[in-house]
């Protein structure tokens, strides 16, 4: 089992944990606002378990149907991830309203709330450990899930802060209110990550940081060459795509082109992880004087 599938199978552990102890929470003290916290970690739950599923099949090899690999479910796991948070926001809104109209004192608050803020603390270190190791292993799944939990922890903060004032002020009215204002950072959290997940599935470029990074691999390494032109990127899933046509001299063998671009793969792949990298060779007429200057 590599690390990125590891680390998928522990956020369902997590999830099922979190939902098990806000699910108590909400059913010690009967607050809207502490389902609609119950009701995102159904999401989580639910996200992990495709976010896993995602990278399993992100994982498997390349095939006759699918020659460029499977990476790319990963990004369809994250569509599925804000689709499913979108709809447990407009669920909890119904629910607000509802609340609005008929407020109610809450039960056993104060135990509520401190069973809360124990799932709130397993959210936190979780949602740390997926972004950071979602990022070192290239995983959108996992940044996308560990954005999301984010959301979550700073929404569980604000209800848990809400709630606390409707105990001292007797305003049942906020218990609802909150659960609105929860539902909307939702909203706003599942548009984000289904966005995001777009940008990779339309084969958005590599960052302008790890774009400078591959010029820069590709001038220093195609000694013998005379320039690189029209350099492509993208990502898909943990694969980075590079493809660019490179400008020799017209006198040099096939053997001489094909030990350049042997030397600028090994360069790209030291330094890019997972690169899948694509040169075009030309002979010097072809030459544009513009794109990567050979050093």
């Amino acid at each position: 089992m590599t690390d990125v599938m590891k680390i998928a199978f522990g956020s369902i552990v997590v999830g099922v944990l979190v939902l098990a102890l806000k699910a108590l929470a909400w059913w010690m003290t009967g607050s809207i606002a502490l389902m609609s916290d119950a009701m995102e970690s159904i999401v989580n739950v639910a996200t992990a378990v495709a976010a896993l599923i995602a990278i399993r099949v992100a994982a498997l090899p390349a095939d006759h149907n699918h020659p460029f690999g499977h990476h790319k479910a990963e990004f369809m796991s994250a569509v599925l991830e804000g689709v499913l948070i979108i709809i447990a926001a407009l669920f909890i809104l119904r629910e607000a309203v509802q609340g609005f109209l008929v407020p109610k004192v809450l039960d056993a608050p104060l135990e509520g709330l401190a069973v809360n803020v124990l799932a709130n603390l397993l959210n936190g270190i979780w949602c740390w450990v997926l972004i950071r190791r979602g990022r070192a292993l290239r995983s959108p799944a996992l940044v996308a899930d560990g954005k999301h939990l984010l959301s979550d922890v700073v929404s569980s903060v604000g209800v848990t802060t809400g709630v606390l004032l409707a105990i001292v002020t007797g305003w049942a009215v906020l218990d609802p209110a909150l659960a609105a204002l929860v539902a909307v950072n939702i909203l706003w959290s599942g548009w984000k990550v289904v966005t995001a997940s777009l940008s990779g599935l339309m084969d958005e470029a590599v960052p302008e940081g790890e774009l400078e990074l591959i010029r820069t691999i590709i001038a220093e390494a195609a000694e013998g060459a005379i320039e690189a032109h029209d350099l492509k990127t993208r990502q898909a899933g943990q694969a980075t795509f590079i493809e660019f046509h490179l400008v020799v001299d017209g006198q040099a063998t096939v053997t001489q082109a094909h030990d350049i671009c042997d030397r600028i793969e090994k360069a790209l792949k030291a330094q890019v992880p997972d690169a899948r990298i694509t040169i075009h060779v030309e002979p010097d007429d072809k030459a544009k004087h513009s794109g990567v200057l050979v050093l």
